[in-house]
């Protein structure tokens, strides 16, 4: 359990920023990471990672000559948002254009993807990687569906010496792609990890077995055992991950990572044991490391990291590099880089707008603040339906995304803003403070929904539901889910059709919203049944059967709160 904070809420920034005072020769802080506080020569490819916090060292520890050149950091367990990612990529930028390396998870992948379309509109090339080393989580003949676990850092320590090194994106991308697919690694968990702020776990394992396949975002193991002995445990390791040894690959770097709350003594323990079984197995080892490289809070467990060298993978992987958490090789000179302290964007500044588009915005700012008051009272019992196969936290991050929204939109309103900037505010807000998959969804949504409104003119029933349309057709492309999944989409998708078809037959807007929420709230029940294709329920699907989706639940409740307020 964490026990020094001050705030739960606030513990991944107070993280960050203690991280950051402490290691102030490394890097400076930003708005939503870190960057590197040397200087860096103009043109060189920026090596930028991320995902949520509660992994340390993933991902700011990463961050220094010979790595990462930024990391951006979500909340506890959740994806940055779209708005972070830009922020701290713009920050980043040297002129040789931007790698993006997270691990596979839907919130990490629309995220950072939304973000690098925004930056290549900017006129900088991006590129992306997402890490998919999990065994556990997918059949290796669906690798492009694997989680990404302790992966990350073999992966991203090679494309980061890669980019030190001075080549173009264009190699860093194929160097960082083929070291993600020469890369498999497989956990155990003896005890699952405590939210901050929560006073049980996410998960347990009962007295004398161990998880198998556990995720780093608290989800707990495909399956569970007896626990084993350090030479059983070394064999069942190494044996998983050698049934995926590419043909002709002998050399291999190797990583047992501890999650957070396993001694280091144990691990040796274990290693030797390792080390004795990949011997015999006729593998030659390069550059062997021991420790925490990818945490998952105070979670009991450790995984084994296997990455298949060629001679160019070898050569970046025992590359010099000199970060807070991990130093190889020679030191790397620098100089240290001006400070970014006191930097900040821009406030605001919203566009003119018509009386009666503003006058629509505060109508908006209201129906914000019905949904706030619906979310929060939910906030429980969302998480609940979450944490049956996933991380436990959809209640909350709905709660933080929607006060930001109403915040904002607040905050639009009392400046003149119009309908469509309003919304698009509270959008760009929600997804900024919630993180994560519905975080990212929301902010999507509601900026798609606000580009079928104006500043200019009132809101009319037939831009309302176009807006709804387009904003459906934003999530589906992006977020990749398709009716079906058990996603947000099974309740999103009969919203937008019978509002669609109420709107055609010419009912009024409270009518025919409402007659969309109770289509939404019966979709919704109807994924019960259902098992998740997508996102981190996908490995743990069984547990979800039976239960509705949170994601789909909680939309239905925002369609039903909406469709009160506007019958008032």
């Amino acid at each position: 359990m964490t026990k020094i904070l001050d705030d739960a809420e606030s513990f991944a920034s107070a993280a960050l920023a203690g991280f950051s005072k402490a290691y102030g020769r490394y890097v400076h802080l930003v708005a939503g990471g870190v960057v590197r506080a040397t200087q860096v020569p103009d043109g060189k490819v920026s090596v930028i990672v991320g995902g949520g916090s509660g992994h340390y060292p993933a991902f700011a520890g990463y961050v220094g000559p010979g790595l990462a050149d930024a990391a951006v950091a979500g909340e506890i367990f959740a994806s940055p948002s779209t708005a972070g990612i830009a922020r701290v990529c713009r920050r980043a930028s040297h002129g040789g254009g931007i790698l993006l390396g997270f691990g596979n998870y839907a919130g990490d992948v629309l995220n950072f993807g939304v973000a690098a379309e925004r930056l290549r509109a900017e006129g900088i090339d991006v590129r992306i990687v997402e890490v998919t080393d999990d065994v556990a989580s997918a059949p290796a003949d669906q690798h492009e569906k694997r989680r990404g676990i302790a992966g990350d850092f073999p992966v991203f320590k090679i494309a980061g010496a890669a980019a030190e090194a001075g080549l173009a994106l264009d190699a860093v991308e194929r160097i960082a792609r083929h070291a993600n697919d020469s890369t498999r690694s497989f956990g155990v968990a003896f005890g699952g990890c405590t939210l901050p702020g929560a006073g049980e776990p996410l998960f347990t394992v009962p007295k004398g077995r161990m998880a198998l396949g556990l995720g780093i975002h608290g989800e707990p193991g495909i399956e569970e055992r007896d626990l084993a002995t350090a030479t059983e445990l070394a064999t069942l390791l190494v044996d998983t991950l050698l049934r995926e040894k590419p043909e002709n690959r002998t050399r291999a770097a190797v990583l047992l990572n501890g999650l957070g709350a396993t001694k280091y003594e144990e691990l040796f323990v274990l290693w030797d044991a390792i080390e004795t079984k990949l011997r015999a197995e006729g593998i030659e080892m390069i550059g062997a490391e021991v420790g925490e490289l990818v945490t998952s809070l105070d979670m009991q467990g450790c995984s084994l990291t296997l990455t298949w060298l060629d001679d160019e993978l070898e050569r970046y992987w025992l590359a010099p590099c000199d970060t807070p958490a991990f130093r190889r090789g020679d030191i790397i000179a620098t100089t240290a880089a001006p400070s970014v302290a006191g930097q900040h964007d821009e406030a605001i500044d919203y566009p003119p707008a018509s009386a009666v588009s503003r006058k629509d915005a505060a109508c908006l700012a209201g129906l914000f603040e019905a949904i706030a008051q619906a979310l929060g009272d939910a906030e429980s019992a969302l998480g609940a339906m979450d944490a049956l196969a996933g991380d436990g936290d959809h209640g909350q991050g709905m709660r933080r995304g929607v006060n930001a929204a109403r915040t904002a939109i607040d905050l639009a309103v009392q400046g003149g803003a119009g309908a469509a900037t309003a919304l698009a505010v509270a959008g760009d807000a929600w997804a900024d403070r919630a993180g994560g998959t519905s975080g990212a969804i929301w902010g999507l949504l509601l900026r798609s929904w606000s580009r079928w409104l104006s500043d200019d003119t009132g809101i009319d029933s037939h831009a309302v539901a176009r807006g709804a349309r387009a904003a459906l057709d934003d999530v589906m492309r992006l977020g990749g889910a398709r009716p079906g999944d058990k996603t947000l989409v099974d309740a999103f998708l009969p919203f937008v059709e019978t509002l669609e078809g109420a709107i055609a037959a010419q009912q009024s807007l409270p009518a025919a919203w409402n007659a969309a929420a109770a289509a939404s709230h019966k979709a919704a029940e109807a994924t019960a049944p259902l098992a998740p294709r997508l996102g981190r329920a996908r490995p743990l699907a069984q547990r979800s059967i039976g239960h509705p989706d949170p994601g789909a639940t909680s939309l239905a409740l925002v369609a039903q709160t909406i469709g009160k307020r506007l019958d008032g």
